[in-house]
């Protein structure tokens, strides 16, 4: 009878034993991908789906082990939809990333100067990117309420998964505009010659599309509030290849400077009745705290910097140099 139990007590040890070397081994087996495929979890997929999609694939041999393995820990059940990047790592790992919703990752980029219509442009093409927007109602989509939308998407890179939609990436660049330029406008310096910080996000608008030099930034917005402080006219080339839109085409004429557009800082006073472009953090406190100059013109040299002049005469030298002397 002892000679009975002892056998049953060594066979169960050894089946013990067997079954958790075949265990251990079901744990540590790859799957069997190339490295880096892409896979899509859709809404509703269970464990026992998603393993029988990945044997269907000859990724995996059989599923009954790993529906064991899952029932020992049922947090390996909880799937999360989306687009994952399945590596030769094991299987377990490549489920545990699915249960952690480490989804594959797409970006988005808004350069500092770009003006609307070129990230619009640019997000319909982004990859994995419901477009999904109105353009008919675009501002009340992406900032709630009617004001143009024009400025109000803040340069940076944003990330987003497979499926997100433009709006949300958009949403997010507005509410980061926000919230940069009512932090700056806080700290804005006195008599400055605008109202709002709507006025504000103007001129650094303008500032962002007149810098050749990001050192620059300051010495431009400077120039700019002096001749507003002086009732002096803005008189910007940015500005009126703004108002032309779709009709610049790439060279600045005399009858540009002269037709009258609401852009057109030649022919109005003080600022355009919207931002131009996307200004970047730095041009937004440039606006709010320009340094103190008497500087109130400026001339491209031809290398991105400019040469600021204080008085007209200094101006039209300037000119004379950098501009007229290239010419002849």
């Amino acid at each position: 009878m002892l000679k009975v139990i002892l056998s049953v007590l060594f066979l169960a040890v050894i089946t013990t034993a067997v079954g958790y070397q075949q265990l251990q081994a079901t744990i540590n087996s790859p799957l069997k991908v190339a490295q880096n495929t892409q896979f899509e979890v859709k809404h509703g997929t269970g464990f026992n789906k998603l393993c029988h999609q990945w044997q269907a694939n000859t990724w995996v041999e059989s599923c009954w082990r790993y529906q064991v393995i899952a029932k020992l820990d049922p947090t390996l059940t909880d799937l999360k939809a989306g687009l994952y990047e399945l590596t030769a790592d094991s299987v377990i790992s490549n489920i545990k990333k699915i249960n952690q919703g480490q989804q594959v990752s797409f970006s988005f980029t808004i350069i500092e100067g770009q003006n609307l219509r070129e990230v619009l442009s640019a997000i319909k093409k982004a990859d994995n990117l419901q477009n999904d927007l109105k353009s008919d109602e675009l501002s009340t989509q992406i900032l709630g309420n009617d004001t143009h939308l024009e400025g109000w998407l803040f340069p940076d890179t944003y990330h987003y998964h497979n499926n997100d939609t433009a709006s949300s990436v958009l949403k997010r660049a507005a509410q980061k505009m926000q919230q940069t330029l009512d932090d700056a406008w806080q700290q804005r310096a006195a008599n400055l010659p605008y109202k709002t910080a709507y006025e504000a996000l103007i001129m650094a608008s303008i500032i962002e599309k007149e810098t050749g030099l990001a050192s620059e930034r300051p010495l431009i917005a400077s120039a700019f509030v002096n001749r507003l402080n002086t009732n002096m006219r803005l008189q910007t080339d940015p500005t009126v290849i703004y108002g032309l839109g779709a009709d610049f085409d790439g060279d600045i004429k005399r009858k540009d400077l002269r037709d009258y557009t609401p852009y057109n800082t030649y022919r109005i006073n003080g600022l355009p009745p919207t931002p131009i472009a996307m200004p970047s953090k730095a041009a937004i406190l440039a606006a709010v705290n320009p340094p103190q100059s008497e500087y109130v013109y400026f001339v491209a040299k031809g290398d991105g910097s400019h040469q600021f002049s204080i008085t007209l005469k200094q101006h039209n030298a300037a000119v004379k140099t950098y501009i007229l002397n290239k010419k002849n």
